[in-house]
């Protein structure tokens, strides 16, 4: 077999998981409920924020929050203060792609 297969977890419940870590890219899926966030943290990389269910809220640096929606892919930039939570009702499932792996950048 030529490819690899990646598996995610499915659900409704919490979830913040590595699902791929290799030299050209690093993948993770997270499910978020209403009032659920990631602690606020600094980009480690260039990021792409791929929603797949629900509204993102964001806040970037000490910015106002925004909301961002299914379909939508949010890029945000190396060393951005990152703000990142779920405000709606709806449950909130997105992807973080990290191009490249953040182990590229030095520490």
């Amino acid at each position: 077999m030529i490819e690899k297969i990646y598996e995610i977890t499915t659900g409704n419940n919490k979830i913040v998981e590595k699902v791929v870590d290799d030299d050209h890219v690093n993948i993770n899926h997270m499910i978020l409920n209403k009032g659920e966030a990631l602690p606020i943290h600094f980009s480690n990389s260039n990021v792409y924020l791929v929603i797949a269910r629900g509204n993102l809220t964001l806040a970037l640096d000490d910015g106002d929050f925004a909301t961002y929606k299914y379909g939508q892919i949010v890029n945000i930039p190396y060393k951005k203060k990152m703000n990142v939570t779920n405000t709606n009702e709806q449950l909130l499932e997105f992807f973080v792609v990290k191009s490249p792996n953040p182990r590229h950048y030095s520490k």
